[in-house]
């Protein structure tokens, strides 16, 4: 639906290996890093930088280390602006990550190349003073979830098996969790305390990344959003959540418009994430004034891109009058039925309003779980504006009708948007406390009241 924010700034960076123009930065007084090679090949590698900050808290940081190799090179890097001279590698904070609190912790990473021994780095410094804490080995990081209780843990790698979401033991299975905002507006509410109130006290499956292309996101700096997104997979992945990725589309209404930015984001987020299992591909927010014919062109050439790189992720497809099956122009689900997108291990999005999208919606969507895999990427409490009052029966009437078809979904939105349908109160990401009553609106305290309930995987 759409999300228009007047007065808000865009938060878009760029990333690239160049310098970061701003204020001197604030000196700090005592840091650790911890390195760590997280994949390497013939002449390439991966590496994941963590940096703690143990002193005070500092607003604006440069991280510094030294390449021992006079072959290794920084090629791409996220999450930061990366330079390299000679052998000195500098990392210098984004706008959304450039307060580092006493304890708080960056999570940095490059894509590197080497042509002779690839040893680890020395001589951090972050601002200048050395950080003196243990710098970590050359093996990946264990398994986050070695006993497997998180919804990664447990379910795996997931596909489509009939009209179901189905886990590695080709179990059927339900995902319910929360989307963000759009990140170009909303970055300083996605944070480890955020994540790990999410994935802890919220027990979300899964968290839907929403980058829009439009309205001052993707299209004004791909290199950017790419690796924000990036940054995102990597914090639900290391809480054993699952990521939808939401390429946002949304004004215009045919995804088409998109189609070459969609090509070259999902070639590039498919190549970099494919050996995870945790990701779940959303091509298309929610089509508008557009045919499904011109829906599924669209998908039938976004789809092999995905493929080519990942081939065994899910990937939905939005589907006509705003991912509503065709339901708010006068259409249903026989239309894809009768001429369904040429491609397999895919699901159609529905995305539903509860105040305003009420029994002919649901009709149509136990209708069509029939004979189709749906999965619900989007909805909210109130009216399609994102306002008004929360309808608590209907929201009721749909959370339970998803459960029983067992049809997943993400809430709009884990965010303190000033609209009704955000699940904290205005200036809660100013903080840290994502989960007491006191920071809840009445939707977010009814979704999360719902998606914390025990998930009851089958396992085996």
């Amino acid at each position: 639906m759409k999300r228009l924010l007047s007065g808000l700034a865009t938060c878009a960076t760029v990333l690239g290996l160049t310098t970061l123009a701003g204020s001197p930065a604030e000196a700090a007084t005592g840091c650790k890093v911890d390195y760590t090679i997280t994949n390497q090949w013939q002449g390439g590698f991966q590496a994941g930088v963590k940096v703690t900050n143990l002193g005070a808290p500092v607003t604006g940081w440069t991280l510094k280390f030294t390449m021992p190799d006079a072959g290794q090179k920084v090629v791409q890097g996220w999450n930061a602006t990366w330079s390299q001279s000679g052998s000195t590698v500098s990392a210098a904070n984004l706008d959304w990550n450039r307060t580092l609190s006493t304890g708080g912790t960056a999570d940095l990473g490059f894509m590197g190349s080497f042509t002779g021994s690839n040893p680890k780095p020395s001589a951090f410094t972050l601002n200048g003073v050395a950080c003196t804490g243990d710098v970590g080995g050359e093996e990946p990081p264990p398994n986050p979830d070695p006993g497997g209780s998180t919804p990664v843990g447990t379910n795996g790698q997931l596909h489509v098996c009939g009209v179901n979401l189905c886990n590695q033991y080709n179990r059927p299975i339900q995902l319910r969790g929360m989307s963000t905002h759009g990140i170009q507006w909303f970055s300083k509410c996605y944070n480890n305390a955020s994540l790990d109130a999410l994935a802890k006290d919220w027990k979300s499956d899964l968290l839907r990344i929403a980058m829009y292309v439009q309205e001052q996101g993707y299209e004004t700096d791909p290199a950017g959003f790419t690796s924000r997104v990036n940054s995102y997979v990597d914090m639900a992945e290391a809480r054993g959540m699952y990521a939808l990725i939401d390429f946002h589309t949304l004004t215009p209404g045919d995804p088409n418009y998109n189609l070459d930015r969609a090509k070259t984001f999902f070639a590039s987020v498919a190549a970099r994430n494919a050996a995870k299992k945790n990701v779940i591909y959303e091509i298309a927010n929610e089509p508008n004034g557009v045919s499904w014919t011109a829906i599924k062109s669209y998908a039938e050439q976004v789809i092999p891109v995905i493929r080519a790189a990942d081939p065994d992720a899910v990937i939905i497809v939005g589907t006509r009058g705003w991912s509503s099956l065709g339901v708010s122009d006068g259409s249903n689900e026989s239309e894809i039925v009768n001429n369904p997108v040429n491609a397999t291990n895919i699901m159609y999005a529905f995305h539903f309003y509860a105040a305003s999208h009420k029994d002919n919606y649901r009709t149509t969507v136990s209708r069509a779980a029939t004979q189709l895999p749906l999965f619900v990427t989007e909805f909210g409490t109130v009216s399609a504006t994102g306002g008004g009052t929360m309808d608590r029966t209907s929201t009721t009437a749909w959370l339970d009708l998803l459960d029983q078809l067992k049809i997943s979904y993400a809430n709009w939105t884990y965010s303190d948007a000033n609209e009704s349908s955000a699940a904290f109160r205005p200036g809660t990401c100013n903080g840290t406390d994502y989960s007491s009553s006191g920071v809840l609106t009445e939707s977010g305290a009814l979704i999360k009241s719902r998606i914390s309930t025990a998930d009851n995987f089958p396992a085996g």
